[in-house]
Formats: structure tokens, sequence, C-alpha cells
């Protein structure tokens, strides 16, 4: 769906039992059937923001056109799958359909709970009813049945009948995925029973703050894709992703039926350093200090047990936990642990160093890589002057010392699947690579446009550079990738871009009335596009690669021209910028190289042939339930990675280190041994990277045919305004 989905579409799509209760749901929280004051306020906040252009950059009147197009989000929000309300429920609903708009001006959002509350009992009646199939004879699989699980597109179920039909094919979808797993009928049942048992748990436990953020949202994502709403708790969890730091523990917890475990545990945190957790350990009680009272805390929502663990630095925590080897009742370890800064390590820059053999009379090459999953930024450490708050340029600009102190002949920056983050962080990746600057340019909601730049002389890599992209990069990383292409300063390699052009900021709804405790929330608002130093936006067209591998994703499955109310592709006047060289006569050699090495490159071809597969796959939407034939797919998948394992030792390739592990095994993420998941989770980040080494091979040939051809290297990198030694 182009929808971003919410905690409750994401629970309904991948029930993984993330608020499971113990008690069965008998003690479930009591949603409030009116937002509390705190959220109405907030509700008319929200409008004032996003109704006044001296603020938002695409204003939108909150009449009634806007409340038909909030009503059919929130309905997607709640029921994507269109797996739980019927067309009856549909023409009851749409008495609100006009009266939205008035519900968040008037902060009475009745309509919103009332569509809620219906969505609940539907969600315990489709519950009850995938129960009770599981106890009775529906699953032959020897006929031409199919279960259709893509629904995005079709009618409303007409009538309860109807949606019985469609969730006794659900069921026996995942019956046999299972059985073709190898799991036998009673453990099948065991696990399909528990799993819809936790799907309703888990809807009955959200909170009434959960469906006014989605509410609100469907409103702010009215006004475009990125405006969001979030909660104090949700707000808090995004600072956290953006700052790549917490005070707590650090351990990844994991809900897994009632308990909380230990999922992961964060190298250097106090988890870390005591020695006393291990993956797969649960935490059953939390207290606070020396002295406070343990809360038994099986049964409790993930976030509530994390907002328990999580404190400032330097206080302490007390947790009861059973190991992972023992059973549930046994008598818990009692820890106590010393809160600290902890730093997500996992996601900050990496680099590595990938050697390329040598091509004829050329010696090989040893090319830098630097992977960058996000711009990240702790925002309040810079405003605090910090010297060790967390930043991309920062982390970035050390790794580069490190790569040139190890002479690498050149650099390749990762920037697939980086959605962005901070724009200043952007800015002043750039400037490492150029000296001084125009990077961007930002017109805001009255139409002034300002020049944001790189202002520090002197770059801190001057050599050959390649920027790896793919469909899943997006925001900052289309601001650094589309500088470094109009600088001319190096190679853009990959797929097309997301196509996300506009810049948010973040607004604190509780900084005006200074509120000593978060009560209202935070307001991502999209206050600005951006554009190119060339004059072009990035918006919905993207970053267009110089050399492009096989497309992935196609642009009308993700990206931001998926959603139906982006802003449209538009250009404004250029900046005046240094030109550091123009690829145009290299490009056409580089990619008849590519093309030649790729031909006879068998992890590459394999990860297209995968491609192919993945997208064929994908423009399904139904699966048969015929076993035999599902037997037969599985089968051939077994033996395509046997035989490709088998062609790996013969060829002297890395072996994927997942090998059979890669074939479905039915289950949920809840539903697997937490440890061995997490260990899985590992090695799969060390399959070979063909695009990787692709990306670096083409930089070595860009180095190489530079080096060998003097008048080629003239009209690429003009001495002038060469930044650096491209060729030896």
């Amino acid at each position: 769906m182009n929808a971003k989905t919410s905690l409750l579409a994401f629970l309904i799509a991948a029930p993984i039992a993330l608020l499971a209760r113990a008690d069965g749901g008998a003690t479930a929280t009591a949603l409030s059937a009116a937002p509390t004051t705190d959220q109405v306020t907030a509700a008319k906040m929200v409008y004032g923001w996003l109704s006044d252009s001296r603020y938002a950059y695409r204003p939108r009147a909150l009449d009634d056109a806007l409340s038909a197009d909030m009503y059919d989000r929130y309905l997607e929000s709640l029921d994507a799958g269109k797996q739980f309300f019927t067309a009856q429920d549909i023409a009851t609903f749409d008495a609100y359909k006009l009266r939205l708009d008035d519900a968040i001006k008037s902060g009475e959002l009745d309509p919103a709970y009332a569509i809620f509350a219906t969505y609940r009992q539907r969600v315990d009646e489709r519950v009850a009813f995938a129960r009770a199939q599981l106890k009775r004879d529906i699953f032959n699989f020897a006929g031409s049945d199919r279960f259709e699980f893509d629904r995005e597109k079709s009618p409303w179920a007409a009538d309860r009948a109807a949606l019985d039909a469609l969730w006794t094919q659900s069921v026996r979808n995942d019956w046999l995925r299972l059985k073709l797993a190898g799991k036998q009928p009673e453990d099948i049942r065991k696990t399909l029973d528990k799993r819809y048992a936790n799907l309703g748990k888990g809807i009955a436990e959200l909170k009434g703050e959960d469906v006014f953020q989605t509410f609100l949202n469907s409103y702010a994502n009215a006004i475009d894709p990125h405006t969001d709403y979030l909660t104090p708790r949700s707000a808090d969890n995004f600072n956290m992703s953006m700052s790549l730091s917490l005070e707590g523990i650090g351990a990844v917890l994991q809900k897994q039926d009632d308990v909380v475990a230990i999922r992961e545990i964060v190298p250097g945190g106090p988890a870390g350093s005591s020695g006393k957790l291990k993956p797969g350990d649960r935490v059953v009680g939390v207290g606070q200090g020396d002295s406070g009272a343990m809360e038994d805390v099986i049964g409790w929502r993930i976030d509530d047990v994390v907002a328990k663990i999580r404190g400032a630095k330097g206080t302490k925590v007390r947790l009861d936990v059973i190991p992972a080897e023992a059973g549930l009742d046994s008598k818990p370890n009692r820890i106590v642990l010393v809160r600290d800064k902890v730093r997500l390590e996992d996601q900050a820059a990496k680099s590595e160093i990938i050697s390329i053999p040598a091509a004829g009379s050329t010696p090989a090459k040893r090319i830098g890589v630097i992977k960058l999953p996000g711009f990240y930024q702790d925002f309040e450490g810079r405003r605090k002057n910090a010297n060790d708050y967390a930043s991309a340029t920062r982390d970035v600009g050390k790794l580069l010392v490190s790569l040139r102190a190890q002479k690498v002949d050149g650099v390749v920056l990762d920037l697939r699947n980086n959605g962005g983050g901070s724009l200043n962080e952007a800015i002043e990746l750039t400037g490492l690579f150029i000296d001084r600057g125009p990077v961007v340019q930002v017109r805001e909601s009255g139409g002034r446009v300002s020049v944001e730049g790189d202002g520090d002389t002197g770059i801190a890599w001057e050599g050959p550079l390649a920027v790896l992209i793919n469909r899943g990069s997006a925001s900052a990383s289309e601001i650094f990738a589309g500088a470094i292409q109009d600088y001319g300063r190096g190679l853009v390699i990959g797929e097309t871009t997301f196509g996300k052009g506009t810049v948010q900021n973040l607004v604190d709804l509780d900084r005006w009335p200074a509120n000593e405790t978060p009560r209202y929330g935070q307001l991502k608002l999209t206050i600005a596009q951006f554009f190119r130093v060339s004059g072009g936006s990035t918006q919905n067209k993207g970053v267009v690669p110089d050399i492009a591998f096989p497309v992935s994703v196609d642009a009308t499955e993700f990206g931001e021209s998926t959603y139906d109310n982006a802003l449209p592709w538009t250009k404004i006047a250029a900046v005046p910028h240094t030109r550091y060289g123009n690829f145009g006569p290299l490009v056409p050699k580089l990619r008849a190289l590519h093309s030649a090495r790729v031909a006879t490159d068998k992890e590459f071809q394999w990860w297209s042939d995968d491609v192919a597969q993945f997208r064929e796959e994908r423009a399904k939407t139904s699966v048969t339930l015929n076993e035999a034939e599902r037997r037969a797919e599985r089968d051939r998948e077994d033996a395509k990675r046997k035989q490709r394992q088998e062609q790996r030792r013969a060829l002297g390739l890395a072996i994927d280190p997942l090998g059979d592990d890669d074939a479905d095994d039915g289950l949920a993420a809840s539903e697997r041994d937490i440890a061995k998941d997490a260990a899985r989770e590992k090695l799969a980040d060390q399959r070979p990277d063909p695009l990787l080494r692709e990306s670096a091979a083409i930089l070595a040939d860009a180095v190489r045919l530079l080096n060998a051809d003097r008048q080629l290297s003239a009209q690429v990198l003009p001495t002038a305004v060469q930044p650096g030694h491209w060729a030896d």
C-alpha cells in the first residue's frame, strides 16, 4: 500500500505478538471512548500548524474534501488488507466521512474511536473464527484453490460469509507453509492457535494514544506523505534513532509470547560489560534503584517494559531474568545494572577494503568502502558542544583518515537503503569531498530560496570516489549523491533513488507551554523543498545513476512516485558551482567493461536472476493452495541453493553462510528461537555482495583508464579543477 504503515497495520500484516498478554486479554487495557484533554489540545495544535502557510510547505484547508481523504487513510491504516471490515461496516462508517474535519477542529474525536471500537470487535471475531478452523478438517491441499493475499485493489468483503471464506483460505495457507517446512500437525495446530490468539491480544492491548496517533496521522499524511504526528513516546524513539544513542542498559529487546527477551547485547553497554545477560534470556521483573518495588512485567507491552528499563545515566535498574535455557517457571536471577549512555554502533558508518585483481599490466587496486546506513546526528549533543556527539560526517571523516593511511586507490560510499536523516549532515558530508561551495538549494513555503553549502576549505578525500545508491536511498542520500554528481566529483552507481525531495522539521508541541513532562508530542512537518545546485529537484524523479544496475524494485511499487499526494517534480535556476570533472567521455567505456565483467560474474548473475524472480513474484496477488505445486516450487528453490553452493566451492567463491537456512520456515519472527534468529541475522550480513564488489571494480576501471589515457584524463578531469589524483 502507498500509505505509511501504522502500528495497527503492522500488527495485522505481521502478527508477531509484539503486544501479547499472559492473561489471554481478560485484563486488556480499557480503551477510552474519548480522547484525553491533552490529546484534544494536541489535535488543535496540529491543525494550527498544518493549516498555516507560514509553516506548512503545502497547507491544505481542513474541509470536507480533506475529511474524505482522512477517512480513507484511517480505514487503510486499520485494515489495509481488507481482512476485517465488511462492506456493511464501511456503509455504516460512511456517516463519518465528512465529519472528521470538524472532529479535529473541535477535539471531539468520537468518530475515530467509534470506528476503532468496531475494528477491535471485528479482529476478535476473525481471531475466534481462525482458531475454530484449526479444529476442522479443512486441510486437504489437492485441489486448485488459491489464497488471495494482496487485497489492496479488491472490494471490501460483502458480508461475514465472504470474510469467512477469505480467512479459511488464509488459515489453510498458514498451515501449508508450516507443513512444507516439515512441521507435524499437532505442532502446526499449536503454533497457529497461539499466533492467532496473540494477534487478538495485541489489538486488545492498544491504548488510546495508539488510536489517537493513528487517527491524527490520517490527517498529517493527507497533507503530504512525510508529515507525521508523534506521541511523546514515539518522539523519544525517533530522536533516539537520529542520535544513535540512548540511556539504558544496551540491549535490544523482543517480545516472545508473554515475555520480553534479550535479542541482542549492544557492545560496550552496561548489559554487555556485566557479562550476566545473553540473547534469549527473558526479563520477567523490573525494579528501580536499590530498593524500588519489583514489578512483574510478564504480559506487558514491549514498549512499556522498555520504558521501565531505560533511564538516566548513572541510575540503577534491577532485573529479574530467567536464562534462555531454563523453563519459564524457573526461579529468576536478580541482576543489578547501572544505566549509561549507549552508542548504537551497529547503525553507524563502517569501512572495509575490497581488493580488485590486476588487469593486464595494471596492478591490483585496493578500494575502500564506507557503508553509511543513515545521516544521523545527536542534535542535543551538538547543541551542548559535546566532544563525542554522534555525527555521520564526523564518523565518515575518521574512516577516510584510516583508509588514506592504508593507501587505498579509491573510495566507494555505500548509501543503499539509506533513508536520509539530518539535512545538515548531508551538507557537511558533501564538504568532505569538495573545497567549499553550494550543496543544496532550499525553497521555503513562501517561495524564498536559500542556498546551503560547505564553507570550510580543504577536502578530506581528494582521490577517486564513487557513490552506490538504490531505490531505498532517499532524502539526505539524494542531496549528497546529487551534489557529487553535479560537481563531477565522483561516479554515481546503482539504481535511481527514492525521489524524496522535501525537508521536514520536528516541532515540539510542548515547547510553547514549556511543559516539564512531555504531554502533546511532536509534529514532523514538511517545511521546504530542496533542489540540486544544478536546479533540478530530486522530488519524484530521484537521482539517476551514471552507471545503472538492474532495477530491483519498480518505481510503481516503491518510491515517492507511489504516493498519491506527493509533490510534483519541478526545477529552479542553477547556482554557480565548480565542475571538478565530466565523466561523459568515460562512462561508455566503464559501461562496456562492466557489461563484459558481469557476463562472467556468477554472483552478479545470480543476483540478477533473483531480482527478476522477485519482481515476478511481486506481481502476483495470490498463491496456490495445492501442496504438490507448492512442494515442487520449494524443491526447486532448495535445489537452486544447493547448486549455487556447489558452484561456489568449485569456483573458489565465498560460501553463502546461510546455506539451507534461507528456506521458508513458515514462522513469524516471535515464534523462532531468539538467539538462533539473531545469529542468523548476523550471518545474513556476511553474504556475498556482488553489487558492492562490482561498484569497487567500476571505480578501479576508472582509475586505470584515466591513468592509461592522458587525453581521456584531460577530458574527464581538467587539470585546473582536478581535486586530486584519479590516476597513478
